[in-house]
């Protein structure tokens, strides 16, 4: 597989995933895990190349760097980062994939196919599930019989990088220009990791933050907002004043989110934010296609509250 394009229109609710599985070695027998990527985030599918090692490798799952077109990349071994012992029963295969502005590369056992599926075919994992899986999946999905895991690979480089953090810099200057002001903000994300961060970056620059784990779950706020707000006849932005959604979400994402709202006669002067590590030059025509207000990369949260301040400003006049 070399280069792949996405051929889905903006708001229908699909995704993509490429299946991939992981053969492991077990006490009781081998056995194979199923485990998904969206294609947005898949450059290239290869063989195993030849590495360089890498001196101090942060995780004994960096197995080295490679060169791909004159960019040196990194190799994951994504079994070790899983803790799972990979038996090797066939080549490897390796995903390169680019998210947040970085490229990686992760090394599995082989390759299915393509899936195109829709987001409420997706489940949330239970808290439960969560916990056992140390919160790196983000959904889960049945596909052919089987069960196959949307794993959270944002989290995984974070956790190989951990000096990766935002710069924030400009988040002082937003908290002194709203300090005498109250702007809500419905935050949507089904990473419990980033959930958080965002929620603290936009709560430290000095907005009300409410959080929702998907799309759906968002509009269901929100149009519960809106009834009480015709109820009680007063003004929705006493209520909430701007939508940040990711867009990757089980159940909705966040392009069909964005596209709901706007089509709304109630909710379409909400400004949105669509804050994603699957916004680049290439899908940015994506959430323009919806009516998204301002598109902010994960790789730039640091952008995410002068961006949310811009537009309050704006739309204030």
């Amino acid at each position: 597989m070399s280069e792949t394009k996405i051929l889905l229109e903006s708001g229908t609710n699909e995704l993509e995933i490429v299946e991939f599985y992981l053969d492991e070695s077990r006490a009781s027998g081998d056995y194979r895990g199923y485990y998904g990527i969206n294609v947005a985030k898949v450059l290239e599918i290869i063989q195993r190349p030849e590495l360089t090692e890498m001196p101090e490798a942060a995780h004994a799952s960096v197995l080295g760097a490679f060169n791909l077109r004159n960019e040196i990349i990194p190799l994951i071994d994504l079994a070790g980062w899983l803790h799972k012992n990979r038996a090797e029963k066939e080549p490897p295969k390796v995903i390169v994939t680019e998210f947040n502005r970085t490229k990686s590369a992760f090394l599995v056992s082989g390759v299915t196919r393509i899936h195109r599926i829709g987001w409420q075919e997706v489940e949330a994992p239970t808290n439960y599930v969560s916990s056992l899986t140390v919160n790196s999946i983000t959904g889960v999905v049945k596909i052919a019989g089987r069960i196959t895991f949307i794993l959270d690979m944002e989290k995984i480089c974070m956790d190989l990088n951990p000096g990766g953090e935002p710069d924030l810099e400009a988040t002082d200057t937003v908290r002194e220009a709203i300090a005498h002001k109250t702007y809500r903000v419905l935050l949507a994300d089904d990473s419990n990791m980033a959930r958080k961060m965002i929620a603290n970056i936009m709560t430290s620059a000095g907005f009300k933050v409410h959080t929702e784990e998907n799309g759906e779950l968002a509009l269901q706020y929100l149009l519960k907002i809106k009834a009480l707000a015709e109820a009680e006849g007063h003004p929705l932005d006493k209520y909430v004043n701007l939508v940040v959604s990711d867009i990757e979400m089980p159940s909705m994402d966040g392009h069909t989110l964005t596209r709901r709202i706007k089509d709304d006669t109630g909710l379409r002067h909400l400004p949105v934010i669509l804050c994603s590590s699957i916004i680049t030059e290439t899908l940015h025509h994506k959430g323009i296609a919806v009516g998204a207000d301002a598109q902010v990369s994960k790789a730039e949260l640091g952008e995410l509250a002068p961006r949310a301040l811009k537009l309050l400003e704006e739309q204030a006049g």
